[in-house]
């Protein structure tokens, strides 16, 4: 058996030829073999899912092939492309091979993703392909932060982000647009309209025609006949040569059909099958061999091009079925990216005296130096300096690196996560953890799950810094501490510290980290002062620290609580109670080693945090205790955090609802009497 997938041939859109006319000709016959692989292959993918040889979901394109082949015709191996669940054509017309996509499709461990994307979620960065997606909008942020790293690298290169018209109803497309209007970046939104959002025709879903909607960003727009892809190619190869010479973002809507229905398996009750033949008359293939017949160019040509494809994807199908599924014990392969391994530091000594706030600063500021791929963006943390003043100075002595936003949080991180998969490493600020909800999905299911998804293809180095804090009257939108809905996603790092040393330390370990970490500060902290570390100061991630030694009993904590737990311990000393006080640092991946090691030796646990008691961390850590710590208990595991209930804005009921010093040394009292 050979995992070798069969050859395909690509011929670039730059033709040598000994004339002009000859040229033209074999450019439109290469056009028109692009298009028929298209075809072909989900022709042969509609087949096979029948058959169920595919599973999952299955959305084609038949009917667009002509937009995409004339879409990517001008581009570049380094330009970059975003896709949509129905990406198969953008994909191929950018370079995919066909084989490894049928393999893909079919669940192999040799498919481009190694079976663990499909269909929707095809990517290969290496190629410019930034990944077709299931989550509808979702490839326009991303799109942005290509286009932002390809404006940051001044080469030249420009996007195209493919989206249908049903996308036009989502935030995303908003945001995405708006800030690449607002920072002039070399991005093609292009709009494949082929009148129907799912079942719904586009006279439901929108009032404003696209022509309108780019005016209203103040940027350039094109119509194109996108079933003619000569008129494709030419508008494009205008389009991309301005974004290359420094224009900024230009909104394209080709105008297309697709024959078959939202999915495989649609009943397409939506539309009468008149409609669709009369679409099909102004088949893209049809219309391309009518291109090729007034240039002089025999049909047999074309014949012998159907030839070709026809074979080329029968021996895709052939070989993708000879090949082995994911074995089971590669389970947990690409969730992650391995870490370097980071040395614990010792910890500074008494001496020069910093602010957590100044933490933050210098770490930003190390980083942007040190590494010229390292960038932020974010709402007023330019100019402005942020809202509580931490980048303050970094905008003037980095131009262009630090990037003011629109208060857009999705285009935000999707411009993040863009960027990262294009090799940069952005750092981006979200004002409030409460507003990370307003873009979950970019975190939730692009930043987090892409690397899995594409099989390791997509890098995604990138920071999400934010903060929290109850206590000072900041009421239910602005006090959450939501460490545990963000540890619950798998591929997220969180990260809390407690400290000035510790933010320094732990910020700089994230920006260069390879994976996505979210890191949270405590604005109740940013005045804390500590001693301030070395230039170089470091500290691992993942990897919890016993910052008190004890005997009696464990106490878990982490960000600002943790000063709380040492005050409470301190009390309990004076008792002749002798409490061992461990700072995750790091919330995910939870460092379970040194709590079953602290409880093992103290035979009792106790875990303090900020945010609400139930479902949390919590909740995860005492699981750890009763299971893999069960035989060491000597005491119920107990956990001190606020009762279920919205962060209160009146004071008298925000004592009531979060723990203080005097809470936690209350229970480990109780609990060191059991």
């Amino acid at each position: 058996m050979t995992t070798e997938a069969p050859h395909q041939t690509t011929t670039g859109s730059a033709i040598s030829a000994g004339s002009a006319g000859s040229a033209h000709a074999e450019q439109l016959l290469e056009m028109y073999r692009r298009m028929r692989r298209i075809r072909r292959f989900e022709e042969r993918a509609s087949v096979l899912y029948k058959a169920t040889e595919i599973p999952g979901f299955l959305h084609l394109s038949i009917g667009q092939e002509a937009s995409a082949v004339g879409a990517c015709w001008p581009l570049r191996p380094s330009d970059g492309i975003t896709s949509t669940h129905r990406g198969h054509g953008h994909v191929l017309a950018k370079g995919l091979d066909t084989a490894s996509m049928m393999a893909e499709l079919m669940g192999k461990e040799a498919g481009t993703c190694h079976g663990r994307g499909g269909s929707m979620h095809i990517a290969d960065p290496g190629l410019g392909i930034y990944g077709a997606n299931g989550i509808v909008g979702a490839g326009l942020p991303i799109a942005t932060g290509v286009a932002t790293a390809a404006k940051l690298r001044a080469a030249g290169d420009v996007v195209v982000a493919f989206f249908g018209d049903g996308a036009v109803a989502q935030g995303m497309f908003h945001e995405a647009v708006n800030l690449a209007a607002v920072w002039d970046l070399p991005v093609v939104f292009l709009c494949e309209n082929n009148h129907y959002s799912e079942f719904s025709p586009a006279s439901e879903q929108h009032r404003a025609p696209l022509s309108a909607r780019a005016a209203g960003y103040g940027i350039d727009y094109a119509h194109v006949d996108g079933n003619d892809v000569l008129a494709v190619a030419g508008l494009m190869n205008d389009v991309v040569e301005r974004l290359r010479g420094g224009a900024g973002p230009v909104l394209v809507e080709a105008e297309t059909y697709r024959w078959h229905g939202h999915y495989e398996g649609d009943p397409e009750r939506y539309r009468s099958a008149e409609e669709v033949a009369a679409a099909k008359e102004r088949d893209p293939l049809l219309v391309a061999r009518r291109h090729l017949a007034a240039v002089g160019v025999p049909a047999v040509l074309a014949d012998a091009v159907d030839e070709e494809i026809d074979k080329e994807i029968e021996a895709a199908v052939e070989w993708a079925r000879s090949l082995p599924e994911p074995a089971p014990e590669t389970l947990y392969d690409f969730v992650s990216a391995p870490r370097s391994t980071i040395p614990e530091p010792v910890a500074p000594a008494e001496g020069e005296v910093f602010r957590s706030m100044d933490a933050v600063r210098l770490a930003l500021e190390h980083e942007l130096t040190a590494d010229p791929d390292v960038f932020l963006a974010g709402i007023d943390i330019g100019a402005g300096g942020n809202v509580f003043g931490l980048t303050r100075g970094l905008a003037d002595a980095f131009p262009g690196r630090v990037r003011d936003t629109p208060i857009s949080e999705s285009a935000i991180l999707g411009t993040a996560v863009g960027a990262a998969m294009a090799g940069m490493k952005p750092v981006v600020e979200i004002m409030y953890m409460d507003f990370i909800g307003v873009a979950l999905d970019m975190l939730l299911n692009q930043a987090a799950k892409l690397r899995f998804m594409t099989g390791g293809r997509a890098s995604m180095p990138l920071v999400v810094r934010t903060q929290f804090g109850a206590g000072r009257s900041s009421g239910s939108q602005h006090s959450q501490s939501l460490e545990a809905l963000l540890a619950h996603i798998p591929g997220l790092t969180v990260v809390m510290p407690s400290n000035p040393a510790d933010t320094y330390g732990l910020l700089r370990a994230a920006i260069q980290d390879p994976n996505p970490v979210v890191f949270v500060e405590n604005r109740l902290q940013y005045g804390l002062k500590g001693p301030r570390p070395p230039a170089d100061h470091l500290i691992p991630l993942g990897k919890a620290k016993v910052i008190r030694e004890g005997t009696d009993i464990t106490v878990v904590s982490w960000s600002r609580m943790v000063q709380d737990c040492l005050a409470a311990a301190d009390v309990l000393a004076a008792e002749g109670v002798s409490v061992e006080v461990i700072d995750l640092r790091t919330v995910a991946p939870l460092d379970r080693e040194t709590v079953l090691a602290s409880l093992a030796k103290t035979n009792r646990l106790v875990i303090a945090h900020e945010a609400v008691r139930d479902f949390g961390v919590g909740a995860e850590l005492a699981a750890l205790a009763v299971d893999e710590g069960f035989w060491h208990l000597d005491a119920p595991v107990t956990r001190v955090a606020p009762p279920h209930v919205p962060a209160p804005y009146a004071p008298s009921l925000e004592r009531v609802w979060l723990p203080s010093q005097d809470t936690i040394a209350e229970t480990l009292r109780r609990i060191a009497a059991v």
